[in-house]
């Protein structure tokens, strides 16, 4: 197991993000019950010029999960957490969220996931994180919003 920053600017690396995206969102699309899925159309070029962080956890060298983090000084933003889903149900997506919390000195932490997302929205409540609110998008999804914040 491990855990290395990805160079998505290297288009070969952002292929490889975008599978393990891709493979991810479908069974997410499937969760939520919905056709147009936005992130199912992000582009490779899209990862390549992303000025987000990319980490990923290698399993027996093959990359099987990606957490996209945007950090600044007021917090941590994970804008994505997906597992392929190879390689669902082994613990994966909480260790790169233990990764990021560990990595990143943040006092708070924010996410975002479909309310349909079971497994999502149980990780996040199981690793600290609070509702603070829900809305519903205009491609029909229902979506939360998580915050964690770091007593210091």
């Amino acid at each position: 197991m491990m855990i290395e920053r990805l160079q998505n600017n290297d288009v070969e690396v952002s292929k490889k993000i975008h599978s393990v995206f891709q493979a991810s969102y479908k069974i997410e699309a499937k969760l939520l019950n919905v056709t147009d899925f936005p992130p199912l159309k992000r582009s490779i070029e899209n990862y390549v010029n992303s000025s987000t962080q990319f980490f990923g956890y290698f399993k027996d060298q093959e990359l099987a999960g990606v957490i996209e983090i945007e950090h600044n000084n007021n917090f941590t933003d994970i804008n994505s957490l997906v597992v392929d889903p190879k390689f669902f149900r082994q613990g994966i997506a909480r260790k790169l969220m233990e990764f990021v919390f560990n990595t990143f000195d943040s006092d708070l932490f924010v996410v975002e996931t479909g309310l349909e997302n079971r497994p999502a929205t149980k990780l996040y409540k199981n690793s600290g994180f609070k509702e603070v609110k829900q809305w519903d998008t205009d491609f029909g999804v229902r979506k939360i919003k998580f915050e964690r914040r770091i007593e210091k």
